[in-house]
């Protein structure tokens, strides 16, 4: 019977949290920078959108480094944060949530605005001639017709973020029970003589937790298709 050791449970554990953490975090600017992007047109728009996905074209090291000097204790924002509110986002896990969110952003981003751009405007006109409310326009027509961009999104930034390394460990370094999540633990491993087999169990792992969201994702999108055209 195939037993996950301590080690494992830790690396599993900690990805998880970091992914969910990641993840949460990153929904609510996600939504909205989508819609900034879909619905706004302004100066200085296609500067932002190459901002919002420059993590896509960045190696994940540069990406950790900004963040290093950004965040750091000694850095603008990190500096702020320590003396201002006792908080420290460098070396830790919050500094691993962080960087995977980042990452992971512009693919949650990307798929939340095909799916904006795919709403029939109409039916928002619509609503709004009825004495609809934008806010309530936006809550009662838009979001629900967009719900499967924001699923997609969101599973994709969650894969995304488990699979985070460079920027992490760039970042937050390689610490055991903080920051040390499933790919910096089989990294950590295949620097070990002997350590082989760990390192292929740690694989293993890696691949039925993506191919499991995946799984996932696929069977409640296409539920999900189905209770909207019902």
């Amino acid at each position: 019977m195939f037993t996950l050791t301590d080690a494992e449970i830790e690396a599993l554990s900690l990805s998880l949290w970091v992914s969910c953490w990641a993840v949460a975090g990153s929904l609510p600017l996600g939504v909205l920078a989508a819609w900034v992007l879909a619905r706004l047109d302004f100066r200085g728009k296609s500067a932002l959108d190459g901002i919002i996905h420059l993590p896509l074209v960045l190696p994940p090291v540069v990406v950790g480094y900004l963040m290093l000097i950004t965040f750091g204790r000694a850095g603008p924002v990190g500096k702020v944060l320590y003396e201002w509110f006792d908080i420290t986002i460098a070396f830790t896990w919050k500094g691993a949530a962080l960087a995977s969110a980042v990452v992971a952003f512009p693919l949650m981003v990307r798929s939340i605005r095909l799916s904006l751009e795919a709403v029939d405007r109409g039916l928002e006109d619509a609503a709004r001639t009825l004495g609809a409310s934008p806010t309530r326009v936006f809550f009662t027509i838009t979001m629900p017709l967009m719900a499967p961009g924001i699923f997609a999104g969101t599973i994709l930034a969650f894969a995304r973020s488990l699979s985070e390394f460079g920027a992490t460990i760039t970042f937050v370094s390689n610490i055991p029970g903080e920051t040390r999540t499933l790919p910096l633990a089989l990294y950590n491993l295949t620097q070990v003589p002997g350590a082989e087999l760990a390192a292929a169990r740690l694989c293993a792992i890696a691949v039925v937790v993506a191919f499991t969201t995946l799984f996932a994702s696929e069977v409640l999108a296409q539920r999900m298709k189905r209770q909207m055209e019902a």
